[in-house]
């Protein structure tokens, strides 16, 4: 049975004492591969066990590395960039890692201040999964021996590892289904988030419509949120000529405006108006929605960076290396029609 101490923790040199061997004993039975005897082993675990003694690899490893991987990220509450947190922390911590999230607006002004906490932390990476630090605070993370890895941003950084994944194949996609099912009033709906992934989407969507004569209506509702979804579809369908296909740029956009479609205004999905989303998050896939969408392979995306930190991905820093892409898939569901009506 463990004994209870009076202490807050309890130290190695406890251990030491109660064991009746050296303070360094303690140290090398705790070490993988360093020598020390059987019978000392036994004393020590014994002890450290009745005491309630855990080692702390935080203050043996600030010596050397930290093993800290911090995470800036906004939003988390929302299905995507939870999911991405809970994928990305459970490999991370498979390898050894320690994470510590930082929960931050998107700007860049609260990046930054993120950024310069890390360096508090004497952290070995940063993963930016929000928004964009500023260049300089990119370098004075890089100067301290960090590996800065930006997720979903377009811009470079120098020095920074980027990965992300292909917008414009997405976009260009979700036209030509729109188009096959024979939309001829075609809208795309964003947020104000204004992040770098969000306005790629965006852009190579109305891009896509230039380039086959067609003008795509830009509606940006507010967050990133389900209600913006549902506002935009107010705002879209009290206009004498609505959209007849949409693309929302994230699944919480279509959502609220599907709901708005067919509740407020008596649309039926496809039949009269047909939606497509883009994360591929679990609600997407619910029967009152069944939304055809494109899946960002958050499992690849995690175990790159992952393999980035550890070394069994090749590194791009200073080397000139384009920025990791992968490729979203198209998941068809129901929101869109696979023939014109």
């Amino acid at each position: 049975m463990r004994e209870a101490t009076p202490t807050s923790f309890v130290s190695a040199k406890m251990v030491a004492e109660r064991a009746g061997v050296s303070r360094s004993a303690v140290s090398r039975t705790f070490t993988d591969g360093a020598s020390v005897s059987e019978e000392t082993r036994r004393k020590v675990l014994e002890a450290a066990d009745a005491l309630g003694y855990h080692v702390n690899h935080l203050a043996r490893q600030l010596r050397e590395r930290s093993n800290i991987v911090c995470l800036i990220v906004s939003d988390v509450t929302t299905p995507i960039r939870a999911g991405m947190l809970d994928i990305l922390t459970r490999k991370l911590q498979a390898v050894g890692k320690i994470t510590v999230v930082l929960n931050t607006e998107a700007d860049e002004a609260s990046v930054g201040r993120a950024m310069k906490l890390t360096l508090h932390y004497r952290a070995d990476a940063t993963v930016v999964l929000s928004g964009t630090p500023s260049s300089s605070l990119v370098q004075t993370a890089l100067a301290n021996g960090q590996e800065v890895i930006l997720i979903n941003r377009d811009d470079r950084l120098n020095g920074s590892e980027n990965v992300g994944v292909d917008n414009a194949i997405a976009a260009r996609e979700a036209l030509f289904l729109l188009r096959r099912a024979g939309c001829e009033r075609i809208a795309v709906v964003t947020s104000s988030a204004r992040t770098p992934s969000l306005l790629a989407r965006e852009r190579h969507f109305v891009e896509a419509g230039l380039q086959e004569g067609i003008a795509i209506a830009v509606v940006e509702a507010g967050p990133t949120t389900y209600q913006s979804g549902f506002d935009a579809a107010r705002r879209l369908f009290a206009r004498s000529n609505p959209p007849d296909g949409v693309f929302c740029v994230t699944d919480l956009l279509a959502l609220g405006f599907m709901d708005a479609a067919r509740h407020e205004f008596g649309l039926r999905i496809p039949q009269d108006l047909c939606v497509i989303g883009f994360d591929n998050i679990e609600q997407a896939g619910w029967e009152s929605y069944q939304l055809t969408t494109f899946d960002q392979p958050l499992e690849k995306i995690a175990s790159h960076v992952v393999g980035l930190l550890v070394g069994s991905e090749p590194s791009g820093r200073g080397g000139g290396r384009e920025a990791a892409v992968f490729e979203p898939a198209a998941i068809w569901r129901k929101s869109v029609r696979p023939l014109p009506a």
